[in-house]
């Protein structure tokens, strides 16, 4: 009998499969780091060519994003107090001055009401239709949740025009509800069969001794199945909170001003002679945090979750 085992990968295997592992993460951080550094770069090193890798930073990026500058006449920049602070100096260098705050906390703090709300929203209504759907008997159980799941599949494209007219009609263009709703109905169809999936593995012997020991029905699925289930239930806010913070189809469309999120509005960051490439990066670095933070504290979640109940019994 020979050592071989097939489960347990040889050396090489192991070798050659981390190998494989470092790569592709290195070639999918090379944007994100790039993306990085170029908000830290001046507008004139962001689009030098050949590109540079060793350059001085600055913070021009940033002081561009959050700010609005303008020009003013030679005779009015001369007569100008001396800058107050880092800010005001860098815009001096470019001889303009800051004529107020940029749309950029506005738009951010958008992405998070609605961001948030939606994921939120569609966590507790997909808990508790996924809850039924695996505990009760609903009629046409199977057609409903085939429907459930086709409402995914349909590209936002093809139904934006109707909604944008019935968001005109009902008044909800351009306002954090409508987005809210409109993000909630689009997740809650991923959200109700990836935590279904989740439920169904949960013994029912839990609820059957916690009902015997007269709890409610309620009790028993706040008590006993929500935090047999909270690695599910984290797997799927991460899902579609991803989703609802990355949307831009509807958000361009249905958006213009209050509602505003993020993503339609750092590709309009235009500064005087051209694209204010180190904004625009500074903009995204700023962007992809929340969505990064939210994930690294569910990690272990979402790591759990991925692989529950890919065994059945």
């Amino acid at each position: 009998m020979s050592g071989f085992s097939i489960t347990e990968p040889s050396p090489r295997q192991k070798w050659i499969a981390g190998t494989l592992v470092i790569l592709y993460a290195l070639i999918t951080l090379v944007p994100m780091v790039w993306v990085f550094l170029t908000g830290f770069k001046t507008p004139p090193d962001s689009i030098s060519y050949p590109p540079k890798i060793v350059f001085s930073p600055s913070l021009e990026g940033y002081v561009n994003l959050f700010t609005t500058r303008t020009r003013v006449a030679p005779d009015e920049f001369a007569a100008l107090p001396p800058p107050e602070n880092f800010a005001e100096a860098i815009v001096r260098n470019r001889e303009m001055v800051i004529a107020g705050p940029s749309k950029f906390g506005g738009r951010f703090l958008n992405s998070v009401i609605i961001g948030f709300g939606s994921t939120f929203l569609s966590i507790f209504l997909g808990t508790l239709a996924a809850y039924a759907f695996s505990r009760f008997r609903v009629p046409l159980k199977d057609d409903l949740l085939f429907f459930i799941l086709s409402t995914r599949m349909m590209p936002p494209i093809a139904v934006a025009i109707p909604i944008f007219l019935m968001y005109r009609t009902l008044g909800l263009s351009d306002t954090h509800l409508g987005m809210i709703l409109l993000y909630t109905a689009v997740n809650i169809s991923l959200a109700v069969w990836l935590l279904k999936g989740f439920i169904d593995e949960i013994p029912r012997e839990y609820e059957e001794a916690a009902l015997i020991d007269g709890y409610t029905r309620f009790q028993a699925f706040y008590k006993v199945v929500l935090p047999q289930a909270a690695t599910g239930i984290a797997s799927t806010a991460i899902f579609c909170l991803i989703f609802a913070w990355n949307e831009y189809a509807f958000a361009v469309l249905l958006t213009s001003g209050t509602a505003q999120t993020a993503p339609p509005f750092i590709p309009t960051i235009i500064g005087v002679g051209g694209l204010d490439w180190p904004a625009v990066a500074a903009g995204a670095t700023l962007f992809l945090l929340p969505v990064m933070i939210f994930t690294i504290l569910l990690r272990r979640h979402l790591l759990r979750g991925i692989t529950f109940g890919a065994i059945r019994k």
